[in-house]
């Protein structure tokens, strides 16, 4: 690791960056200042840097991750080769303690302090590749796609209810909006598989998660995202954390002695879809369904298994993509 003399916390707003230098030790000696949000502005952070006659490798820049408002800095730090950390916002929230008041001033200095007391978490980020910055974008438009074709399908509720006078003009708008929200997903849909076609590592990966059974194409979409095409996380294990289906203790001295759960800090999006292919993997996978009916018999909770179901499928994904050969399903070889 580098050993890091200067710190700087920037908090990411949409029209301004809060920023604070903190130097060591122990980051007592501050200066904080304003620019824009964009390219000028960030210009000025480097001059500020420079203007002390800092080297830019003993400089650490770390700041929340706040979607498309934070992608400039982070295109022109990643451009210009200078370290920085996005860091969680909630991890930097639950360091503070009891804190009262907020400003962006603050809260600039505390991401600067955060990272300069935090050295051992530090995990360098960097930006995906054009084709998962697009894929991205890509799926986050088909979700609202689909949501709003639902919201907008929901009007033919209306059917044998209120009479049809009323409802024969609404229904005929109705109609071609929701074909053409059809129309614009199989276009996203289309354009989606055209750019993992054309990318030889997002083809190999978005295959060998799709031969694992129970794993569909938007589950393997979305894990090849949320892992940055396997890059932001080592194993199977950290991603089930991150997902909300491993397993803690829940447990405190000889008194307290809760059952052991899963954490409600997850993503949502990542256990619906592991949830809804454990359901297809118990019922088509004949390990996994063996496993299931064995372990309920047991006396075992059925979603305690399910959620067992979800880890190991995680696993053989991370295996197949470890080993960079497709799911072979050993119970066939089996006497």
């Amino acid at each position: 690791m580098k050993n890091y003399l200067f710190f700087v916390g920037i908090d990411v707003s949409k029209l301004k960056l809060d920023v604070t230098f903190l130097e060591k030790p122990l980051g007592k000696k501050t200066f904080h200042f304003l620019v824009s949000n964009d390219v000028k502005g960030i210009k000025e952070i480097v001059k500020q840097l420079n203007s002390r006659k800092i080297a830019l490798e003993n400089v650490l820049v770390s700041f929340e991750d706040t979607g498309v408002y934070s992608l400039p800095l982070g295109c022109y730090l990643t451009q210009y080769k200078i370290d920085y950390w996005m860091i969680p916002a909630i991890e930097i929230k639950r360091s503070k303690g009891i804190s009262r008041g907020k400003t962006d001033k603050n809260d600039s200095k505390d991401i600067a302090f955060y990272a300069l007391t935090h050295l051992h978490k530090l995990r360098l980020t960097q930006l995906p590749e054009l084709s998962l910055m697009e894929l991205k974008l890509l799926f986050t438009e088909r979700e609202k796609l689909l949501k709003t074709l639902r919201i907008i399908g929901s009007t033919s509720e209306g059917i044998g209810y209120i009479p049809k006078e009323a409802m024969d003009d609404v229904l005929k708008i109705n109609k071609v909006v929701v074909k053409q929200l059809q129309k614009a997903i199989e276009k996203v849909e289309q354009k989606m598989k055209e750019i993992i076609q054309s990318n030889e590592q997002l083809k190999l990966q978005n295959e060998l998660i799709q031969s694992i059974p129970g794993v569909g194409p938007q589950t393997a979409l979305y894990i090849i995202l949320v892992t940055k095409s396997f890059q932001s996380f080592e194993n199977w294990r950290q991603v089930a954390c991150y997902a909300g289906v491993a397993p803690f203790e829940y447990s405190s001295g000889s008194s307290i002695k809760g059952r052991t759960k899963v954490n409600h800090l997850a993503d949502k999006k990542l256990k619906s879809l592991l949830n809804m292919c454990a359901l297809n993997s118990k019922k088509h996978d004949t390990e996994l369904k063996q496993y299931y009916e064995r372990k309920v018999a047991e006396g075992k909770s059925k979603m305690l298994v399910l959620n067992n179901i979800r880890c190991k499928l995680l696993g053989r994904i991370f295996a197949t993509i470890n080993r960079g050969t497709p799911y072979v399903n050993i119970k066939k070889f089996a006497a």
